[in-house]
Parts: C-alpha cells; sequence; structure tokens
C-alpha cells in the first residue's frame, strides 16, 4: 500500500502547539515560528494534588504526573514569552484523573499491565486539551506536538474501500519513534494534527536546539507517568490485599503484597528464592494468585485483543497480515489477524480479534496494546485481553 505525506503548516496558518517544556516540543514551536505560522502554545496542567508531595528531586523531575509540573510550565511560559508567542495553561486534570490515574489504578487492581501514555494521548493530549483551547475560542489550523511520527493519507482506499483517512506512520528516527503511543488516535482528530520532527533526527533535534541556545536542550528527558516514589502513595486509597506466589503445578512459593505490585515479565522484587531464573508468568486476579514460571515458560503463540480502534472505524472483511508489536520496545513481527468468536464464559469489550504470531512472542502482558502496521503505518490496534500460549 502506497500513502503520501500530509504536508507541514505553512507560512500564514494558526498552529496550536502542546508543550511540555522539554526539548521536543519547544523546538517544534520555534521550527513552526520559523515557517512563518502563528504559533500558540498550550501547556496542559494536570497535577491535582489528590496525592501526597513527595519532597524528592527525582520524583519532581522524572513523572509527568507531579507537583514539578509548575517547573515545566514556567519553562515554556519563558521561552514563548522570548519568542513573542501567545501561550496558555490548560486545566485538564479532572480528565486525567478519571482517564489516566483511576484507569492506572483500576487495571494494575484487575491484575492487567496498563499503559497510561495511550490513554492520556487519546483523552487527554488529544482530547481535553483540544477542548479547552476550543472553549478559549481560539481557532487554529494545525494542532501540533514534538512526537516523532508522521501523518499519512493512502494513495487508494483501505481495506477494499474508497476511504483514504489520514493515518500515523512510523518516524524517520526509528530509535525515537513513538507511534505506538499515538494508534488509539482517531481519523478525524488527524485531519488537523501534524508532527514537525517526523523527518528530523533526536541528535539534529539537539543540534537545532543548541543551535538556537534553547535551555529546553538542557533539561532531563525520558518522563514516566508517574515517579517510583510515588507508586505505594498512589495505590494508598484502598489496603493491599496479599495472596499466594505459585508455580506452573500450583505449589505454593511465597507470598505476594498485592497484585497491583506484579506485572507480566517481572523478576526483580519477588522475594521467593528458587534454583532457576523466575519470572511472572501471570497474575491471577479473581484468586488472587501470582503464577512464577521459567523464563521459557513465558512465550505465546498469539493473543485475543479487545476494544479494537481502525482508521476511520474501518475494519477489514477477511483476515489480514501484518506486523505487530505488543509494547513499545519489542520488535515488530509478522501476524495474522481475524475476527475471534467468544467461547462460552468470556467477555469482551466490543468485538474481539485473534492475532496469531509467526515468531512467538515473550512476555505478552493483557492491558496492553497491540498495535499493527503495514509498510510501516498503523492500520489498527486494540487492548490485549487474553493470551494464547
Amino acid at each position: 500500500m502506497e500513502y503520501i505525506a500530509q504536508d507541514l503548516p505553512k507560512a500564514g496558518d494558526t498552529v496550536v502547539v502542546g508543550m511540555s517544556g522539554g526539548v521536543d516540543s519547544t523546538l517544534t514551536a520555534l521550527l513552526l515560528k520559523q515557517r512563518g505560522c502563528k504559533v500558540i502554545g498550550a501547556t496542559m496542567s494536570m497535577w491535582d494534588g489528590s496525592i501526597p508531595e513527595i519532597k524528592t528531586e527525582k520524583a519532581v523531575k522524572d513523572a509527568c504526573f507531579s507537583p514539578g509540573e509548575q517547573e515545566d510550565i514556567e519553562q515554556c511560559k519563558k521561552f514563548c514569552a522570548e519568542q513573542n508567542i501567545e501561550y496558555h495553561v490548560i486545566d485538564v486534570s479532572k480528565e486525567y484523573k478519571i482517564e489516566v490515574v483511576d484507569y492506572f489504578k483500576k487495571e494494575y487492581r484487575s491484575g492487567r499491565t496498563p499503559n497510561p501514555c495511550i490513554r492520556c494521548n487519546r483523552f487527554v493530549k488529544f482530547g481535553a486539551l483540544l477542548r479547552g483551547i476550543e472553549k478559549l475560542n481560539i481557532k487554529y489550523d494545525y494542532f501540533c506536538t514534538g512526537h516523532y511520527a508522521k501523518i499519512v493519507r493512502p494513495v487508494t482506499g483501505i481495506f477494499g474501500t474508497d476511504n483514504k483517512p489520514c493515518m500515523i506512520a512510523t518516524a524517520t528516527d526509528i530509535t525515537k519513534d513513538q507511534t505506538y503511543f499515538l494508534y488509539r488516535l482517531p481519523s478525524e482528530i488527524l485531519e488537523k494534527v501534524r508532527f514537525p520532527l517526523a523527518t528530523i533526527t533526536k541528535k539534529e533535534v539537539f543540534k537545532l536546539a543548541d543551535e538556537a541556545n534553547l535551555s529546553a536542550a538542557k533539561r532531563a528527558e525520558s518522563q514516566d507517568f508517574i515517579g517510583a516514589e510515588y507508586f505505594d502513595v498512589l495505590f494508598s486509597d484502598k489496603p493491599s490485599v496479599p495472596g499466594n506466589i505459585i508455580d506452573l503445578d500450583g505449589k505454593i512459593l511465597g507470598r505476594h503484597k498485592g497484585i497491583e505490585h506484579y506485572t507480566i515479565g517481572q523478576r526483580k522484587g519477588l522475594g521467593v528464592a528458587l534454583n532457576y531464573p523466575a519470572y511472572v508468568q501471570a497474575i491471577d486476579a479473581k484468586n488472587n494468585l501470582v503464577v512464577l514460571a521459567p523464563n521459557d515458560a513465558l512465550n505465546s503463540s498469539g493473543l485475543i485483543a479487545d476494544e479494537f480502534v481502525w482508521p476511520q472505524n474501518i475494519e477489514p472483511k477477511e483476515k489480514i497480515t501484518a506486523m505487530v508489536k505488543i509494547r513499545l520496545a519489542s520488535r515488530p513481527v509478522q501476524a495474522t489477524i481475524e475476527p475471534y468468536t467468544p467461547q462460552e464464559g468470556e467477555e469482551f469489550n466490543g468485538k474481539a480479534w485473534k492475532i496469531v504470531f509467526q515468531e512467538q512472542q515473550r512476555a505478552v502482558a493483557p492491558g496492553q496494546s497491540v498495535v499493527l502496521y503495514n509498510d510501516d503505518v498503523i492500520i489498527g490496534g486494540g487492548i490485549i485481553s487474553k493470551v494464547i500460549k
């Protein structure tokens, strides 16, 4: 399938840039201004003080959800003032708590492994933030962020139709590609979304930022959803329920401190001494069990996924083959995708799809996402519900 990269905003266009205070979004705003666009900066305010503040440097600087966001806001405000760019802070804390924080806790307590970044992009960054901009009566031609991704349009229709929606393609710098986090964005939103760093490498970003003397280039990167120091505090609203740690034969190996503290593939912090390397192979929320197994037992031949999204909501009409990723850092592997008929006792959120890998995959985790690619373009994706051992 052939695709055409969509043009970036041109001189005279009004562009809202989602700014975080980091080098990527800051350079994005600068590059668009240099193109002659009218740039408006916007930063999400997510911190609501709902959990006690921990006074550590790491917790402040390395997490999206932390009181340290005020430092990011001040950084953005300073840059926009220097560049004569209109700037706004949009309060999205209520939406963030519901769509990301509450979701995060619920998933872990259900024995699943959530992906808060995917949830945030769909409902907050490309949802609540844009609604906040519209409430300010700001009219814009495009919304841009510093994500490493591309917006493309197929030359011919998708899945046997005449429809040619905007779709997301991998960035030129594959080592920084962030498309996995963006797969749930609806096609109608993508029509006005552009990623100016699509064809720029991270090395080039730092070079351009240094040449422009951007202070953001000297700031720490790699933000997690929440600092490790905050994890226990976040879950302190309900007491953890300890339970048994067992092996594949059901033998009790020890006690766990609550299933929300474990995820598939985990090895460290298990508190169990065995004569072989053991990993979390499964989490049984119904019976409050954590199952350990040797590394080889973590391999899977496929999975069942639900809550699927497709470009412009157009599903394939027959079994398809695509490259799939089961987590951000995983290597894409070829797989077949077809509708799945639920068996007795099985429940899914919407239509379920069966995905069978050409090569076995390790540590497939329910709650994470499986994203489908065709020629480096996202053609769909869903939430992993069950693992095919």
